[in-house]
Order: structure tokens, then C-alpha cells, then sequence
């Protein structure tokens, strides 16, 4: 017999459980995706168990309940909040997490602080493509490497680690997207630290700083919101070439306020100012003539500067650098760091100058050369150069003399008497002149020998009547060679008294002619001579011996008389006896002298 009441009966509990199992689920599917409060059962290993009060518990990593890099420090029975992420997962267990917990409180809080425009404080957890991550309470947020500081740093690892406070750039929950920056934090306090600044500031002022930047001309310090120039020359009393000698960038600096300007807002900075000016009585430290040891500190083309003490440099100019070398660049005759001595040669304490010699530390050779080889010695040296001007030849004491060039031979001019002459040869030379205080030496080849113009001048003076032969006749004048072989020019205006005679061309080479001395120019080695001259002198000579107009001679009687003794002094000379008829003309000659020639007569009645 079929029992027909238990089909009922099963049915009425199947309906009952399955009541049962939606009332359960339908209780708790409003928990799925929140945030619940929990129990900590256990600890076991790296994870937590948690129950939230559903039909398992739930695993919960221990690094989610610790900050980065730090141990989490949970106990059984400890209260967390978690988030509710599923039911249940392959193992059948509700499936936790205490981080996302924190992201969802965390988030309501940034959203918050991000409309009100409030800081809020993360703390930087490790670098990522172009910046870096930032953990807000739990929220992750993407720090550009931009935003870190005002200035781009190049070491963040201080940073790291660190709670710091940012501002929200940008939040977008549905993509979990947030975007902080440290920079926006640092300038507003900057900002606002730099307006409390500028209104206090003033010059004088002592401040401490940090130095941002460093470029050739000087350091840029941040002075707590604003920054000032330290000038290069401001920061020390002694020379610096570049301010990284001197500083580092991040190093801490006490400065003085130089000049502050209210409208630029330029403030100029200084670190000597806080230290004694080293010029202070200087010349009681470096007294003219007083020998100090210093160190080179520049070189430069036209001397050194040495360094006597931090702060105070004297330049060795280079014509003070040595006393045989001259025209060489200081950087051939020292060296930078170089430990020299040197003399004091001036002091200017307003200009802030010192005049340094470093030759005058040392022996004189111009001296020592002048009294081992005085005027007149005779020497051997090489030839060093050779100029337009003259021979350049080395010495004893390594210095040199000058040949000039009129000094060098006795009948060559110009480059003419430079031929023969080369770099290198070993030539005799005559000392004849040594100025020590010019550092000057004077010296001759031609002075060697004789002067061949004063042989040949002989007893030769100014005044005298000499014979000479016509070697060359042109239009200006004719050219001479007297006896001794000296070679003079008679001008055209000087070869005849009478004007209408005065023409070279009535001269022929080979013939003899007297002449009288006007000048004798040893310099140029010149004598000059004269036939008009010399004609004068005797009309003079025969009109004081034979009378004058005055006692009734006339001046063909006079000129006619004198030169019939003339020429009667010349055949005796040379054994003969002038014939009558010839007498008689040369009388005749002299009575028929033009008496229309005004301008004799008239000059002879003078003389």
C-alpha cells in the first residue's frame, strides 16, 4: 500500500529550506562590495582571519594592515574594517580585503579635501615611469616627477618614506585615477613666507640660506621663500675663478643683505662682508721694498697675480718679471700655485692695487755686465736676430745687445750692409755704450777698424782750397774725386761765380778743378765743395794784394795782374817761361775785360 502523506511532508521541507537559504542570502548580498567591521580569529602565517559575521571567514594578507615597508602589529580579537569583495571564492571563503577598506575611506576623505582645496598627507612608496607613487591613507595616488619641488631634484631618496603634504591635482574615482603635487604645497608656503620676508627685509641684514644654484657669475641662495644673487666677487676676499670653488649646491650659508631693491625685488647677497677687510692698513702690512713669498694666482698676458695672504693680490706686471727676457709671456717665466718671491714696488690702498717685481728678488746682470765689460771692450757673440733696424746679439748673462744698422759698416747703408749676416754666426762686436737703468746695450762691428772717410779726410779742413777730378757730370752738378779718394758734389750754383758759367756741361770727366771746403759732415761722411767759392776768395786775395778801385785801378788792371802771377807761379812750377806774345795777350785779355759787367765791378769796388 502506497503511503500517500509523505510526498507532502517532503515537499513542505524543501520549500522550507530553500526559504531559509534566500532569507540568509537576501540578508547578506547587501554586504557584498562594502565595507564591514570584523574579528580577527587568528593570525596564522602572513595572513589574518577575520570573521565578519557571515557563514565563513574570510583571509586578509598581514602587509595590508602596515604601511610600506613596516610589520603589522595585529592581535586575535583585535576590530578591523574590511571590504566585503565576494562570498565565496574556490575554497568556499569569503573573500576579504583590509586595503580596499582603506582605499574606500580614504577616497570619501580626499574627495572631500579635494573640493574644499585642502592638503592632505601622503607619504612617497616607490618611483614609477615619469614620477613616482604616493600612499594617502591608503588611497594610491600618481606623483609626477615634475610636482616633487620647485626646483628639479636630482636625489629623492630623502623624500621616500617620509609623510609629506600634497595637493590634489585631479581625482577620478571610476577609474581610480588620483593626481597629487608636492610643488603646489611648496610654493604657496613660499609664497607666503616670501611675502613676510620682503616686508622685514633690508640691507645690512644678516640671513641664512641654502645655496639652489650655482652659474659662472655667482650662487643663487634661498633665503626661506625668496631667492638672492651672491655675486662671485662677493663671496670671499681672495680670488675666486668660479664660485663651485667656494660652494656646493644644498649648502648652508649665512649672507648679508648688499642691496635690496623693493620694486624688482632683487636682493644682492654677501659672504665677505661678514669677514675684516684684508685692505685694512695695508701698507703697514707690505711696505715698498719689502720682500714677501706668495702664490700665482693668474696669469695673464700682460702679468701674474700672486696671492700674499686670502684677500690681497699684487700683480707682477711682466716687464717686472725678469730682467733678461724680454717680450715672453708670463706663463713662460711662471706657473698657477707656483710659490714665488717677490719685492714690493707700490701700494694704492684706494684702488686697492699692489705693484709686485720678481726681478728685483734676484741679481742685476745689467750691472755685473757693465762693470766686467765697460765702453770700448771688445766681445763675441752669437747673432739671435736680425731686424730692419739692426743685429740683435747675445751676451754674457744671457742678455742682449743691439748693432744698429749705422752702426754695423763703414761704407754700406740700408739692408745693403746687413748682407752677409745671418741668424746663428758668431760676429766680433765693440761695447760702446752700456745703459744699465734702460737695459740698453750698444754695440758696433764698424768701430772695429778705422774710419776709411777720416784717412781719407786726412788734414782736410773747412776753408781750404783742394784739387779735385770730375768723375761724373749730370744736371744738377758734377761729381768730384779729390786726392785722399773722398767723393764730393759741387751743386750747379757753386761751379762758377758768373751765373752764365754755372753749367755742368762746360766740365768734362777726367779734369781738374780747385774747389773750396764749405762743410765737412762727419755724420753723413760728406765733404762740401765749392768753385764759386773759391773764385770769390781770390778776387778778394788779388784785390787786397794788388789795390782796390779806390786808388784808381781798375778792376780788369787788378783781375789781369793777378792772374798773369797766377800763371807765372804755375809754369815756374812746372819749368817754363811764358812767351812774350803770350804775356802780351793774357795783358791785353785783361785790359779788353767787359767793362759792362756791372754786377763784378760793383762786387769788387765792395770788396
Amino acid at each position: 500500500m502506497t503511503d500517500t502523506t509523505a510526498a507532502p511532508e517532503s515537499a513542505g521541507i524543501g520549500e522550507n529550506f530553500a526559504a531559509l537559504l534566500e532569507e540568509s542570502l537576501g540578508n547578506n548580498s547587501s554586504l557584498e562590495r562594502r565595507v564591514v567591521k570584523g574579528t580577527v580569529v587568528s593570525v596564522e602565517g602572513d595572513f589574518a582571519l577575520i570573521d565578519v559575521g557571515l557563514k565563513s571567514e574570510g583571509r586578509v594578507p598581514l602587509k595590508e594592515f602596515a604601511p610600506p615597508g613596516q610589520p603589522a602589529e595585529l592581535a586575535v580579537g583585535d576590530k578591523v574594517e574590511v571590504f566585503v569583495e565576494r562570498y565565496e571564492d574556490i575554497n568556499g571563503e569569503v573573500v576579504l580585503s583590509r586595503e580596499k577598506a582603506r582605499r574606500e575611506e580614504a577616497w570619501e576623505k580626499l574627495e572631500e579635501a579635494f573640493e574644499q582645496t585642502e592638503r592632505v598627507t601622503g607619504t612617497i612608496f616607490s618611483r614609477v615611469k615619469g614620477g613616482f607613487t604616493v600612499d594617502l591613507s591608503g588611497a594610491v595616488a600618481f606623483l609626477p616627477g615634475s610636482q616633487v619641488d620647485i626646483r628639479p631634484v636630482r636625489d629623492v631618496s630623502p623624500l621616500m618614506g617620509t609623510p609629506q603634504p600634497f595637493m590634489i591635482l585631479k581625482m577620478d574615482r571610476a577609474r581610480g585615477n588620483i593626481v597629487v603635487s608636492r610643488r603646489a604645497v611648496l610654493e604657496e608656503t613660499r609664497a607666503a613666507e616670501r611675502t613676510e620676508l620682503v616686508a622685514n627685509l633690508k640691507e645690512g641684514q644678516i640671513l641664512q640660506g641654502v645655496v639652489k644654484n650655482i652659474t659662472d657669475y655667482g650662487a643663487f641662495v634661498d633665503l626661506g621663500g625668496v631667492d638672492g644673487l651672491l655675486h662671485v666677487t662677493d663671496i670671499s676676499w681672495r680670488r675666486i675663478n668660479h664660485p663651485s670653488e667656494a660652494l656646493q649646491v644644498g649648502q648652508t650659508v649665512q649672507v648679508q643683505v648688499v642691496r635690496f631693491n623693493s620694486e624688482t625685488q632683487r636682493i644682492s647677497l654677501g659672504m665677505k662682508q661678514l669677514e675684516a677687510d684684508p685692505w685694512d692698513d695695508v701698507e703697514l702690512k707690505y711696505p715698498v721694498s719689502a720682500r714677501f713669498t706668495g702664490r700665482v694666482t693668474n696669469i695673464t698676458d700682460y702679468g701674474a697675480f700672486v696671492e700674499l695672504e686670502p684677500g690681497i693680490e699684487g700683480l707682477v706686471h711682466v716687464s717686472e718679471m725678469s730682467w733678461t727676457k724680454k717680450n715672453v709671456h708670463p706663463g713662460k717665466i711662471v706657473s698657477t700655485s707656483q710659490e714665488v718671491d717677490v719685492m714690493v714696488l707700490d701700494v694704492d690702498p684706494q684702488k686697492r692695487r699692489i705693484s709686485l717685481g720678481l726681478k728685483q728678488t734676484q741679481e742685476n746682470p745689467w750691472d755685473e755686465f757693465a762693470v766686467k765689460f765697460p765702453g770700448g771692450t771688445e766681445i763675441e757673440g752669437e747673432i739671435r736676430n736680425i731686424t730692419e733696424f739692426g743685429l740683435f746679439v747675445g751676451l754674457p748673462g744671457d742678455i742682449d745687445g743691439m748693432v744698429h744698422l749705422s752702426d754695423v759698416s763703414w761704407d754700406k747703408t740700408g739692408e745693403e750692409a746687413l748682407e752677409g749676416f745671418n741668424k746663428g754666426d758668431i760676429v766680433k762686436v765693440k761695447i760702446l755704450e752700456v745703459d744699465t737703468e734702460k737695459e740698453r746695450i750698444s754695440l758696433g762691428i764698424k768701430q772695429l777698424s778705422s774710419d776709411p772717410f777720416a784717412e781719407s779726410l786726412g788734414n782736410i779742413h773747412k776753408g781750404e782750397v783742394v784739387t779735385a777730378t770730375v768723375s761724373e757730370v749730370n744736371d744738377g752738378g758734377i761729381e768730384v774725386t779729390t786726392s785722399g779718394g773722398l767723393i764730393a758734389f759741387i751743386r750747379r750754383s757753386d761751379l762758377s761765380r758768373d751765373r752764365s758759367e754755372q753749367r755742368p756741361d762746360r766740365f768734362a770727366v777726367g779734369e781738374k778743378v780747385d774747389a773750396k771746403v764749405t762743410n765737412i759732415d762727419s755724420a753723413n761722411r760728406r765733404i762740401s765743395l765749392s768753385i764759386k767759392a773759391n773764385e770769390i776768395a781770390e778776387e778778394k786775395s788779388a784785390m787786397a794784394q794788388f789795390g782796390s778801385s779806390d786808388s784808381g785801378a781798375s778792376l780788369g788792371d787788378i783781375l789781369g795782374a793777378a792772374i798773369r802771377e797766377k800763371q807765372a807761379e804755375t809754369q815756374e812750377m812746372i819749368g817754363e817761361t811764358p812767351a812774350p806774345e803770350a804775356a802780351a795777350e793774357e795783358e791785353a785779355s785783361a785790359e779788353e775785360t767787359p767793362s759792362d759787367n756791372a754786377e763784378d765791378e760793383e762786387g769788387a769796388e765792395k770788396s
